[in-house]
C-alpha cells in the first residue's frame, strides 16, 4: 500500500465497488484447500451471488464428506451450516467477497481515502475498529488478467491479506487469503481456490437463501 492516501469520494468508491459485482445473478463452481498448523482439507465449492449484496457459500470436503453451506448478505452471516465449521473456513467475511474479486462499498460511517496509480486503484476505507484496503489492476490490452489485492485490519492488527486473479473479462479466476495468526503476523491459515466454471445464465429459487435446518 501507499504510505499516503488522500481523502476520495464517498459515492466515487461506493460506484466502483458495485462495478466489481455481476450485473446479474451468477453461480461460480470452484476447487479449494485450506490448511492451518493443525489440519489440511481441500474440496469442491459454489457461491451464488444475487446482487448487489447476497451470497450463497456452499463447500463439500472430498468424496463428498464434510458437505455446509453459509447465506451471507453484505458484511453479515444470516445463518451457516454446520456454523463452527463455516467460521474455521471463512472468518474473515470482507476477504471471502475479495476472494471472488467482488468489493463491499463502504459503510455510512467510514472515511474513505484513495488514489490513482499508474494502471492501479487504489482505496482505503476506514472505520474505527476495521480499515479494508483494496488494490485494483484491470486486465490489460495484452489480454493479460488483472488483479484485486485486499487487506483487513482490526484496531490496526492484521487479520488477514487476499488476492484474487481475473481473466481477460475481469471474472474471477483463482485466490488466496492469508489469515494472520493471534499476534496479527502473516503465516497462520490459508485458504486457495481455482475457479472453473462462471455462470451468469441462472435463475435462483427463492429457497436457496432459507436456512437448511
Amino acid at each position: 500500500m501507499p504510505t499516503a492516501l488522500g481523502p476520495a469520494s464517498r459515492d466515487s468508491a461506493a460506484q466502483w465497488a458495485r462495478a466489481t459485482l455481476p450485473r446479474t445473478p451468477a453461480l461460480i463452481r470452484f476447487r479449494w484447500h485450506y490448511q492451518d498448523e493443525r489440519v489440511k482439507y481441500a474440496g469442491r465449492g459454489t457461491v451464488r451471488i444475487q446482487p448487489p449484496d447476497s451470497l450463497r457459500f456452499d463447500y463439500v470436503g472430498p468424496l463428498g464428506l464434510g458437505s455446509g453451506a453459509a447465506v451471507i448478505i453484505g458484511d453479515s452471516v444470516v445463518w451457516a451450516d454446520p456454523d463452527k465449521d463455516f467460521r474455521s473456513l471463512v472468518p474473515a467475511v470482507p476477504m471471502l467477497w475479495a476472494a471472488f474479486a467482488m468489493v463491499r462499498p463502504p459503510t455510512e460511517q467510514a472515511a474513505v481515502f484513495g488514489a490513482q496509480l499508474e494502471q492501479r486503484v487504489v482505496w482505503q476505507f476506514a472505520q474505527p475498529a476495521d480499515t479494508l484496503a483494496y488494490v485494483a489492476t484491470p486486465p490489460d490490452s495484452a489480454r493479460r488478467g488483472g488483479m484485486l489485492e485486499a487487506e483487513w485490519r482490526r484496531r490496526g492488527k492484521l487479520v488477514a491479506r487476499s488476492w484474487a486473479r481475473l481473466d481477460t473479462l475481469a471474472h474471477p479466476a483463482s485466490a488466496r487469503i492469508d489469515f494472520a495468526d493471534a499476534a496479527g503476523k502473516t503465516g497462520g491459515a490459508r485458504f486457495e481456490l481455482t475457479v472453473v466454471a462462471f455462470d451468469t445464465a441462472q435463475v435462483f429459487a427463492p429457497v436457496i437463501w432459507r436456512s437448511r435446518r
